[in-house]
């Protein structure tokens, strides 16, 4: 019996010490989510989260672009706000009654027992106007935090912006760690790039009574762990040339983009029209975010990235390449300008090879290039001939990086199309299509489409002579370099030892006597340049006028593409804003004697002839 009496209390014992243990686990678990409440002296322990420093954002020459500022947010715990003065409350914020019913039940929704955002982006002003008498409300509390401020006036569509997490973000995984109240970023780099702007979040424990006063750190601080900064971004971007190129086009609508073909970098990238960065940040900027969204001018619209265009000419140069690829040309082939077949814009000399037919932008030539490009005789069935031709050639199209994302280092990327011959079955049927349908993809009309972006990598793509390396904004990480994605190089289909029979060709359409885009010489400062223009059918008003070029000839540096949207020939607009961009990086300046043409890209109406220039 003893024995037995000896068991039960070994049996007791270790029920007791599972028990303490269990209690003891409780007591922690609830101290650590801050809902435990010290009884003996009526402090309560609060669980800090340590929102980490924000990594800044600089230019390609060290210019800081995008820094922290410091702002605070009055946060609220639903269990703990007792016999609030509603009206009193909002008369201190001067927020509407309404409002704060909105914000409470939003607050309660999220968690009685966690702090939840009542009024963000409070100034140091803004705080010591109500400090003194936010002691009066019993669950609110102000939490410091560093804000995004912006110290350039230009790249809006680039840099994106960070505004506070919206709960459809909460239910993503990727922001599982976010908490109400934090900012995260919604666009651009701020957010392609957010994990590493963003860094490591701490916490902190530290007891307070129930007027908020700090009454120490929980056990030394012991399960206390320390925030990381975010890491600092160098972009490739030149923020004096952007500044110019969006003068430039201030009041137009349209794109340029600016890339170093030997890295891939991306100089310039204009969205017209464009905004101040500073419209969306601080208090009121949720206002200002809804009336760009409104304007009817699209300010948000991420120009060079997501409108496609048809591009026009300048797709000409890639056709020439697909069919000396394919051995249905020679360098050295002519074609008569044969205005039966489609019309050309303007009278030139006979196109006896490539290079005269670059330089005159001849439609008829492009025409039976293509046409004997497609069309081959792989099948007797004229419809399955055309089928098969097209099928090669939107095969090798795609091999410059278009029809498909190039992969930039930024959301919302655009495909653009490049049309295959089962798109062509859809629209027109099976077998009920030949080359005549498609034609018009022999001057870049019809149903093909290219962004900014593809245009100005497909010149990288020439002045590189048949490689370029993925686009991208971010040339440096902290102290290291780009993604590893940025550092391939990826070759088209076409052999390199043939893009040099049509750069001559382009640097005739700068510099030849008649050349269609001598706007964009820069030849009276020993710079020489290959470019093609292009002009944009539209059928909703005036045509949209393209150019893209690179230079210098043999040693590029940067390749450029230029959209103005409603401005005619591309030759009277798109080529003089190309030429005066490629002057600004290249000399460092534009001289004065070209402010005529500033004045005329960015005022003058291309509608008119030049004859009165």
């Amino acid at each position: 019996m003893q024995y037995l009496e000896g068991r039960k209390y070994v049996v007791q014992g270790i029920f007791l010490l599972v028990a303490l243990i269990f209690l003891t686990r409780l007591f922690f678990m609830q101290v650590l989510d801050g809902t435990y409440k010290l009884a003996a002296d009526k402090n309560t322990l609060q669980r800090l989260v340590q929102i980490p420093y924000r990594g800044l954002i600089y230019d390609r020459k060290n210019q800081l672009l995008v820094q922290n500022t410091p702002v605070y947010d009055l946060l609220v715990v639903p269990r703990e706000v007792k016999q609030l003065d509603s009206a009193r409350f909002c008369e201190l914020l001067q927020i509407p009654l309404e409002d704060l019913r909105a914000s409470l039940l939003a607050a309660k929704k999220y968690s009685r027992i966690k702090p939840s955002p009542i009024v963000q982006n409070l100034t140091t002003p803004d705080l010591a106007a109500i400090l003194d008498k936010l002691g009066d409300f019993s669950g609110f509390r102000i939490q410091a935090r560093m804000a995004r401020a912006y110290r350039t006036e230009n790249l809006a569509h680039a840099l994106g912006y960070v505004g506070a997490i919206t709960p459809a973000f909460l239910e993503k995984p990727k922001y599982a760690k976010y908490q109400p109240g934090e900012n995260v970023g919604i666009s651009g780099l701020e957010a392609y790039y957010e994990s590493t702007l963003m860094g490591r979040r701490g916490v902190q424990y530290k007891m307070v009574n129930v007027r908020g006063i700090e009454k120490g750190k929980f056990r030394g601080g012991e399960f206390d762990t320390l925030s990381v900064a975010g890491q600092d971004l160098h972009l490739s971007i030149d923020a004096e040339l952007q500044a110019y190129g969006e003068k430039l086009l201030a009041g137009r609508r349209g794109s340029i983009v600016a890339i170093d073909p030997r890295t891939g970098e991306i100089l310039a990238f204009v969205s017209a029209p464009h905004y101040d960065p500073n419209l969306l940040t601080g208090k009121g900027s949720g206002n200002r975010y809804m009336a760009l969204l409104n304007n009817p001018d699209r300010p948000l619209f991420d120009r060079p990235l997501m409108a496609t265009y048809p591009p026009g000419s300048v797709f000409k140069l890639v056709n020439e390449l697909v069919a000396l690829q394919l051995h249905v040309v020679t360098p050295g082939t002519g074609f008569e300008c044969n205005q039966k077949l489609v019309h050309c814009t303007h009278r030139h000399e006979y196109p006896a090879n490539v290079s005269l037919a670059i330089k005159n932008s001849c439609n008829p030539y492009f025409y039976q290039v293509l046409r004997a490009a497609v069309v081959r005789g792989q099948s007797p069935n004229k419809f399955e001939d055309a089928r098969l031709g097209l099928g090669q050639w939107q095969k090798m199209v795609k091999s410059f990086g278009l029809g498909e994302k190039l992969g930039v280092d930024m959301s919302q990327e655009k495909r653009g199309l490049i049309p295959s011959p089962d798109f062509y079955d859809k629209l027109r049927g099976y077998h009920h299509w030949n080359f005549k349908t498609v034609y018009s993809l022999s001057i870049g009309q019809g149903e093909i489409g290219i962004t900014g972006l593809q245009m100005a990598n497909v010149l990288a793509t020439i002045a590189n002579r048949g490689w370029y390396y993925t686009p991208h904004f971010v040339r440096g990480i902290g102290a290291g370099g780009p993604l590893p994605q940025y550092r391939e190089r990826h070759y088209t289909a076409v052999d390199t030892t043939l893009f040099k029979y049509i750069i001559p060709g382009m640097e005739m359409v700068v510099d030849g006597n008649g050349g269609t885009g001598n706007l964009a010489s820069l030849s009276q400062y020993g710079i020489t340049m290959a470019g093609k223009t292009g002009t944009v059918q539209n059928p909703h008003g005036y045509d949209h006028a393209t150019f893209a070029a690179f230079a210098p000839v043999n040693d590029p540096k940067i390749a450029i593409a230029v959209f103005i949207e409603n401005s005619g020939f591309g030759g009277t607009s798109a080529a003089p804003a190309a030429g005066l961009m490629i002057e600004k990086y290249l000399r460092g300046k534009v001289a004065p004697s070209r402010k005529r043409w500033e004045d005329w890209v960015t005022y003058g109406d291309f509608t008119k002839h030049l004859h009165s220039m």
